[in-house]
């Protein structure tokens, strides 16, 4: 911690998700005061994964155990190097990992996030946090989300936030409670059908703009049993490759009006989740740069939409593990059992120290 008048920490958050483009870096800093917690995105980078190691993450689930082990080791490595060229020297107080979610099987007792918290802290010389929700599922919670703590303490300001990454979430702040879950698939979907047209994503919704709602794949979609199970609840790839890719893969209906449908899928979910009681929604992910979504978004919902500055929509997540690091070295929860459904509160993750 710098030795100031006033207790600031400096952390690096590190977030890969399950849209599979790569490693979000945000060197944050933190100070408390009054009950409250200032922070600053000081600077963000988000490192690209090649397609090499984007094939490994996917086929890795149906793979061996040495295979495992080995991207286990390999990934944390590349974040190690990652954040200590991004890094140039600067201080931080902790590295916070969340890593990449290989499993997700909390009804099992289980989830397994990658990028080896020992290799990371060796290679940086940097106190690190990794494994963040395996304590919580130990507990008997989901595991997820964690980022609604994150909200609680960094955005006061708002009442309900949606992330729009490669699944979507939501958190509802009200009266002092939260509750937070997984709502539907994101972009996990809508980059693999934009990958038949050999892109990496669909720019702004161009693609799905064109398209035209298939109500027959719609209905499917919608009518899945996850979309109707009450929280808490939680999404892993296996839940996309198992109900959502035999869907969306039917290539007898045009790309264009699969994606289109996908998009107005992800709308309704997370509009039907929203309901009527919010005034300002805060969307954040990189959904949120999918014009076309946020437009069918804005059509559905009756409350205002809130699109903030791209760093903020791009590193939301980065920046609150950042803070779930700091959390961790206080001593502090790192979950919220009311949104995960965790027997109590808890201080996840594995610190691994910089000695």
């Amino acid at each position: 911690m710098a030795a100031t008048e006033e207790l600031r920490y400096t952390a690096l958050g590190v977030m890969s998700g399950s849209s599979l483009d790569g490693l979000d870096l945000a060197l944050c800093s933190f100070t408390p005061h009054a009950g409250r917690w200032a922070f600053l995105i000081e600077d963000a980078r988000t490192v690209p994964y090649t397609k090499a190691l984007q094939q490994r993450l996917v086929e890795v689930m149906h793979g061996s155990a040495l295979d495992l082990a080995r991207l286990d080791r390999d990934l944390g490595d590349l974040i190690g190097r990652s954040a200590m060229e991004f890094l140039a020297g600067r201080p931080v107080d902790v590295i916070a990992s969340h890593g990449h979610t290989i499993f997700h099987k909390p009804d099992e007792g289980l989830t397994l996030q990658i990028g080896h918290g020992a290799r990371i802290a060796a290679r940086t010389s940097l106190a690190t946090v990794t494994d963040f929700r395996t304590l919580d599922v130990a507990l008997g919670g989901q595991g997820a989300p964690l980022v609604p703590l994150g909200e609680q303490h960094l955005f006061p300001e708002y009442r309900t936030f949606l992330n729009i990454g490669g699944i979507c979430n939501i958190a509802l702040h009200e009266g002092g409670q939260v509750l937070g879950y997984d709502v539907c698939i994101g972009n996990q979907a809508l980059n693999m059908l934009a990958l038949e047209a050999g892109l990496p994503y669909d720019k702004d919704g161009s693609i799905a703009r064109r398209g035209t709602v298939n109500d027959g794949l719609l209905q499917q979609l919608n009518g899945l049993p996850f979309h109707h199970q009450a929280p808490p609840r939680s999404l892993g790839r296996e839940w996309f490759e198992e109900g959502i890719l035999p869907l969306i893969a039917d290539t007898r209906i045009p790309q264009e009006d699969r994606m289109r449908t996908v998009v107005e899928h992800i709308a309704m979910m997370m509009a039907g989740a929203v309901g009527k009681g919010a005034d300002a929604l805060l969307v954040t992910g990189g959904g949120a740069h999918n014009g076309f979504l946020v437009e069918r978004l804005r059509a559905l919902c009756s409350c205002g939409i809130v699109v903030p500055e791209p760093a903020m929509v791009d590193y939301k997540e980065a920046l609150i593990f950042a803070f779930l690091g700091v959390r961790r070295l206080r001593g502090e929860s790192t979950a919220l059992s009311s949104v995960t459904g965790a027997a109590r509160e808890s201080s996840g993750g594995s610190l691994v120290s910089a000695n």
